[in-house]
C-alpha cells in the first residue's frame, strides 16, 4: 500500500487531473470564472460598473460596481428584486439575437447618466433609472414608457430619457416625468429612430438616433422598407411549423430607403438632411461634434467602394463633404472617428496605404499629418488624451495572434514606432476613461482566464476589478492539470503571404506515433481564430479533442481579419478559392509531419466554416478523410446585400463569381464522408441552404450523414442542443478517424499529398 501511495504521489499533475467533457463545457456554467461583462466607467471616473452572472445561473445577470476610491466591489442591482417576469417584445428579442445575447436575461445592458449619479437599464419589459445617491429602497425609479420599447438612452445633459416605441421616437422629461412622442409616422414599413436590419447585422451600427451634446435636439434615422422584397421562410419546431414573412434585402435586391432628420427634444417639425442625389446608399455612421452646433454623417455607396464624411450645420442645414475614401474592392467601416475638443481637428482611420492607420485632419478636411504608419494594422481607437496630445490604440503589431495596447503621438512623431503599454503577451481588451487618465484592462492568454485590472495610461497597475485566479475554487480548476498549451507557427500561401496557425498536440504526445487530425476553421472575412487568448467554448471543445487523442489544427487563411488589405482582398469577386488553397497548405504541411497520419485528417466548421467544409470536400476530397459542416452557406444569393455584395458584388454584375463561390459548381468532386448539421429555425443562414445541398447530393447519388434541430437557431444556443451536437460531432469523427488507433510512424508509408 505504501509503495502504491508513493507511486501515485510521483504521478504528474496531468495524470491526476480531469479531462474536459462536452457536458462540462456546455452545461450552462462558465469555465471562465467570475469574469465581468459590459464594463463601464462613470463619467466622473469614480466607479467601474459591470454585469456579473448569478452563481446558480450563468445566463442571468446583475449590475455591480467597483468603487475606485474605496477599492470595494458591491452589488448594485439584483435583477430578481425588480424583474416582473414579463415576456420580452418581439423587437427586443430580435435585437438581442442580432447582438448575440439572445440567451441572456436579467440586466443585459445599461448606460450612465452624464453626471455619473444614475444608471439607466431595461429589465423585465420595464425601464429603470437607478440613483446612486438615493436610499436603496428608493433608488430604482420606474419610468413611464407606455408600452414595449427598445434602445433607451439618457440624454447628454441628463434632462431626458429617450427610447423607440411602436416604431417612433419618444422622450421622457425627467424633471416633470412627462412622456412625449417626437415622430408620428412610424407604422407598417416606416421606422423612426431604429437601425435597419443590415445596419445592425453587417455595419456594426445598432443605433438609430443620436442626442445633441446640449440636449437640444436628436438626429434620427427614418427608414422605409416598403421597397424591400418579402421573403418567406419556414421555421420547423418540435410541435409546429411556422411560415415567417420578412422583408429581407437579399443580395442584388432593393434595400430600405433611408432619411436622416433632426427634431427638437421638446417636439415639433422634423428637418431633413440632404443625403445626396443617389437614394441607393448606406447611412453608416452619425456623430455630433463636441459643441453640438454641427453634426457629421458618413454615407457609403451601394457597391461599398466609396465612403464620404459630411459635416452639417444643425441650424442652417448647410453641409459640406469634407472627406472621401475610395477603394477598388471595398471599404471596411470603423468606429475610430474622433472630433477633438478644440473644434478644429479630428482623427480619421483609413486603409488607403493597405493597412488601417490614423490621420489627423483639420475640420475643413485638410490633412495635417499621419498619426501612424507602416506595415501593421490598427484595430481601433481606445482613447484620446488631448492635453498630452496622445492617442491609445489596439493592434497586433508585434505578434499577429495577440491584441496589445499602444500609445501614439497626435503629431505623428511616433507614427511607425508606437509605444506598447500593455505588459504581458496575449490578449488585452481595453476600455479607457473619458479623459484617458486610466483604463480597464481585460487580459487573458491560453493558460490565464480573463482578469480585469485598473491601470494608468502607461500600463502601470492600480487595482484589480477581478483577478480571477486559477486556484482550487475556480470552475476550471479540475481540468487545469490536463490543459494543453497551444503552439503557434506560420506557413506561406501560394502568393508568398504569411499564414498563422495554432496547434494542439494530443495529451501524452508521442513523436513516434501518427495521430489523426481535426482541422477546425472559420475562414471568413472579419474574423480571426488563431489568437493567443483564453479559450472560448468552441476552443474548450478543441482542447477536449486534443485530450482525446487528436492533433487539433487551426489556420487563418487569406481573407480573415487584422492582416491588411493585400491579405483580405484576394477573396474579392470569388469566395471559397484562396481560402481553400490556404487550408490545403495547412493540410499538406500536416501530412509532412512524422506524427500525423495523413489518411486521418478531418475538418469541422460552423457558418462560414461550414461553407468552407463543403468547399474543401468538393474541391479536395482526396486530401480529407471526413468533414463536418454546421449551418453552412451554400447559396450566396440567399444572403443579405451589405455582407455579400461587399465581397461578390451583385448577382447581376458577377453571375460567374456567385456560381464559382458556391459548392454546387464543384460538387461532383465530393466523395469524402460528410456530416451536415443545421438548425431548422435558423434565421441567419437559412435552413434552405442545407436543403439545397441535400438535394444536389441526392441527385448525384452521394451518401451523407444529416442531423437537424427542430427550433434550432444559427448557434444552436440551448444547452441541450449544444451538448447533443458536440457529442454527435465527436462520435462521428471518432468513427471516421479512430483516435484510439495506435499507428507507429515506421508502420506507415509516406503520407499522400
Amino acid at each position: 500500500m505504501r509503495v502504491l501511495l508513493f507511486a501515485m504521489m510521483l504521478l504528474p499533475t496531468c495524470c491526476l487531473a480531469e479531462t474536459l467533457t462536452i457536458e462540462s463545457i456546455f452545461s450552462g456554467g462558465s469555465l471562465d470564472g467570475p469574469v465581468p461583462r459590459e464594463l463601464g466607467i462613470s463619467p466622473d471616473g469614480q466607479r467601474v460598473t459591470f454585469l456579473r452572472p448569478k452563481t446558480d445561473d450563468q445566463n442571468r445577470l446583475d449590475l455591480w460596481e467597483y468603487n475606485i476610491k474605496d477599492k470595494a466591489t458591491r452589488l448594485l442591482v439584483d435583477a430578481d428584486t425588480l424583474d416582473s417576469g414579463n415576456e420580452l417584445s418581439d423587437a427586443e428579442k430580435a435585437r438581442r439575437e442580432r447582438a448575440r445575447m439572445g440567451s441572456l436575461s436579467g440586466i443585459v445592458s445599461y448606460s450612465w447618466s452624464p453626471n455619473g449619479q444614475a444608471l439607466l437599464f431595461p429589465l423585465g419589459g420595464k425601464l429603470y433609472l437607478y440613483s446612486l445617491n438615493a436610499p436603496i429602497a428608493e433608488a430604482a425609479r420606474e419610468l413611464p414608457t407606455g408600452g414595449d420599447f427598445v434602445d433607451p438612452k439618457v440624454s447628454p445633459k441628463g434632462g431626458y430619457v429617450s427610447f423607440v416605441r411602436e416604431q417612433n421616437l419618444w422622450v421622457i422629461d425627467l424633471a416633470s416625468n412627462d412622456l412625449r412622442q417626437l415622430t408620428e409616422d412610424g407604422e407598417a414599413t416606416v421606422h423612426n429612430g431604429e437601425a435597419e436590419f443590415v445596419a445592425q447585422e453587417e455595419m456594426g451600427r445598432g443605433d438609430g438616433y443620436w442626442w445633441a451634446p446640449d440636449d437640444s435636439m436628436i438626429a434620427f434615422e427614418r427608414y422605409d422598407e416598403s421597397g424591400v422584397d418579402i421573403v418567406k421562410r419556414t421555421e420547423v419546431y418540435a410541435d409546429r411549423t411556422e411560415t415567417i414573412e420578412q422583408r429581407y434585402p437579399a443580395t442584388g435586391t432593393p434595400n430600405v430607403a433611408v432619411k436622416l432628420g433632426l427634431v427638437a427634444a421638446t417636439g415639433g417639425e422634423t428637418r431633413w438632411l440632404d443625403l445626396g442625389l443617389d437614394p441607393d446608399i448606406y447611412l453608416v455612421r452619425v456623430n455630433w461634434l463636441p459643441d453640438g452646433k454641427k453634426l457629421s454623417f458618413q454615407v457609403q455607396s451601394r457597391n461599398q467602394k466609396r465612403l464620404e464624411l459630411h459635416i452639417v450645420d444643425a441650424q442652417t442645414l448647410e453641409q459640406e463633404n469634407i472627406l472621401s475614401e475610395t477603394s477598388e474592392t471595398w471599404i471596411n467601416l470603423n468606429d475610430s472617428l474622433r472630433f477633438l475638443g478644440d473644434g478644429k481637428r479630428f482623427i480619421w482611420a483609413s486603409e488607403r496605404t493597405g493597412y488601417q492607420h490614423l490621420y489627423l485632419y483639420g475640420i475643413s478636411g485638410n490633412l495635417i499629418n499621419a498619426i501612424s504608419a507602416g506595415e501593421w494594422n490598427i484595430d481601433e481607437v481606445l482613447g484620446v488624451d488631448e492635453t498630452l496630445g496622445r492617442v491609445y490604440v489596439e493592434s497586433n503589431r508585434n505578434f499577429i495572434p495577440d491584441t496589445q495596447i499602444y500609445a501614439l503621438e497626435l503629431d505623428g512623431s511616433q507614427a511607425d514606432e508606437p509605444r506598447r503599454i500593455s505588459k504581458r503577451n496575449g490578449t488585452h481588451k481595453a476600455k479607457f476613461s473619458i479623459d484617458a487618465d486610466f483604463y480597464l484592462d481585460t487580459f487573458s492568454d491560453p493558460k490565464t482566464p480573463p482578469r480585469v485590472s485598473v491601470r494608468k495610461p502607461d500600463g502601470e497597475f492600480i487595482a484589480w476589478i477581478e483577478q480571477n485566479p486559477l486556484d482550487a475554487d475556480h470552475p476550471y480548476a479540475a481540468y487545469a492539470g490536463s490543459l494543453i498549451e497551444p503552439e503557434f507557427g506560420t506557413l506561406t500561401a501560394d502568393d508568398g503571404q504569411i499564414l498563422h496557425y495554432r496547434l494542439f498536440k494530443p495529451a501524452g504526445f508521442d513523436p513516434n506515433r501518427r495521430y489523426p487530425v481535426l482541422n477546425y476553421f472559420y475562414g471568413g472575412p472579419g474574423v480571426q481564430k488563431v489568437t493567443r487568448a483564453w479559450p472560448d467554448q468552441t476552443t474548450h471543445y478543441l482542447q477536449s479533442m486534443a485530450q482525446r487523442g487528436y492533433v487539433v489544427f487551426t489556420l487563418d487563411n487569406r481573407g480573415t481579419a487584422r492582416r491588411g488589405r493585400a491579405f483580405s482582398d484576394v477573396i474579392h469577386l470569388q469566395l471559397g478559392n484562396a481560402e481553400v488553397l490556404d487550408q490545403l497548405v495547412g493540410i499538406h504541411w500536416l501530412k509532412q509531419q512524422p506524427w500525423v497520419d495523413g489518411d486521418r485528417i478531418g475538418t469541422f466548421g460552423w457558418s462560414y466554416g461550414g461553407y468552407m467544409t463543403t468547399m474543401l470536400l468538393a474541391k479536395a476530397s482526396s486530401d480529407i478523410a471526413a468533414g463536418v459542416a454546421v449551418a453552412p452557406v451554400t447559396d450566396w444569393t440567399l444572403y443579405d446585400t451589405h455582407y455579400t455584395e461587399r465581397y461578390l458584388s451583385t448577382p447581376q454584375d458577377n453571375a460567374a463569381g456567385y456560381i464559382r463561390s458556391a459548392p454546387f459548381a464543384w460538387l461532383d468532386g465530393l466523395s469524402a464522408p460528410l456530416l451536415l448539421i443545421h438548425g431548422m429555425a435558423d434565421d441567419n443562414v437559412l435552413f434552405s441552404n442545407s436543403t439545397q445541398l441535400m438535394s444536389e447530393l441526392q441527385k448525384r447519388g452521394v451518401q451523407f450523414d444529416l442531423m437537424t434541430y427542430p427550433g434550432g437557431k444559427h448557434g444552436l444556443s440551448s444547452n441541450a442542443m449544444k451538448q447533443h451536437v458536440f457529442n454527435l460531432i465527436t462520435n462521428w469523427l471518432d468513427q471516421q478517424l479512430d483516435p484510439e488507433k495506435i499507428v507507429a510512424s515506421s508502420a506507415l508509408p509516406a503520407a499522400r499529398n
